[in-house]
């Protein structure tokens, strides 16, 4: 069951974190404010880092299609998968901005779970997992995340370790 998981959700765990690799460059939302006076995402959140984490997501579900023998599903999986997550870590940090959470600020369950949650949503009309491989993505994510974001707070990728 672990397997499963970690094999479906793969694409979205690499689109989340290749922007803090390979992102830069000019934030999304071009440094304007929402109606509440507050960043909409926050420059953390660059076009450089979703092309790049899209297309580093959309290349893992390539490599799984190749290793399946089902290219075009796993490719277009894929896609989902780490088109979800990056809109769901976008939705995370706009939820984070409209409740005074600065960048880099701690919001447990936010953090590690919006954008799992949307990636699933995202990949729900090409593949759907059982409800067992679901809690398992939902359960293994905080500390696949957790460890993640400390092993690049180590490198220094991350400012902060969490």
């Amino acid at each position: 069951m672990l397997g499963s998981a970690l094999w479906f959700i793969l694409p979205a765990y690499v689109a989340n974190a290749t922007p803090i690799v390979l992102g830069g460059g000019r934030p999304i939302d071009a440094g304007k404010k929402f109606a509440d006076g507050r960043s909409i995402f926050g420059a953390g959140k660059t076009v450089q880092g979703f092309i790049a984490g899209l297309a580093a997501g959309t290349f893992v579900g390539l490599l799984q299609g190749i290793a399946a023998g089902t290219l075009s599903r796993y490719l277009a999986l894929g896609f989902l998968l780490a088109l979800g997550a990056l809109l769901g870590d976008l939705l995370g940090s706009f939820i984070k901005r409209r409740l005074g959470i600065k960048r880099g600020g701690l919001a447990p369950g936010l953090d590690q779970l919006s954008f799992v949650v949307v990636a699933l949503l995202a990949a729900s009309p090409l593949a759907l997992p059982s409800w067992e491989i679901v809690l398992t993505i939902i359960i293994i994510t905080l500390p696949i995340h957790l460890a993640t974001n400390f092993g690049g707070y180590k490198l220094g990728l991350k400012s902060k370790p969490y």
